[in-house]
């Protein structure tokens, strides 16, 4: 039996990490914050999710997938009271009938002083 392929997608600005790792059908997307292109963290928590969403659909664009290949979701979320208002932002990104698996716990700290964190895992065909 052979071993899938694997192909390592470099971050950008030369982070410690890979924005996502093909294995074999399925890529794999390190957490993303929202961080705008500029660098920095937008402002507030509903931009910062908004974000997050957009900085998802770019990795996976970058891999040559989609939102809609998106097979397993983890949300962190700095304060848990602002989970409903996360998941209504979340469903914008999402066709109704093809929601992914998904995680979600509170974490007293993400990196930057970010609100909201996302890693999602897609099935994705090489």
């Amino acid at each position: 039996m052979s071993r899938p392929q694997i192909e390592f997608i470099a971050a950008p600005h030369d982070l410690p990490f890979s924005t996502a790792v093909r294995v074999g059908d399925m890529l794999y997307l390190s957490g993303q914050i929202g961080v705008r292109s500029d660098g920095v963290l937008a402002e507030g928590f509903q931009a910062q999710a908004r974000q997050t969403m957009d900085n998802i659909a770019a990795s996976l664009t970058l891999a040559g997938s989609s939102m809609a290949d998106v097979v397993k979701a983890t949300i962190m979320i700095a304060d848990m009271a602002r989970w409903g208002e996360f998941n209504t932002i979340y469903l914008e990104y999402f066709d109704a009938g093809r929601l992914p698996a998904r995680s979600a716990f509170g974490a007293n700290a993400l990196a930057l002083g970010a609100e909201v964190e996302v890693e999602c895992w897609a099935y994705a065909p090489a």
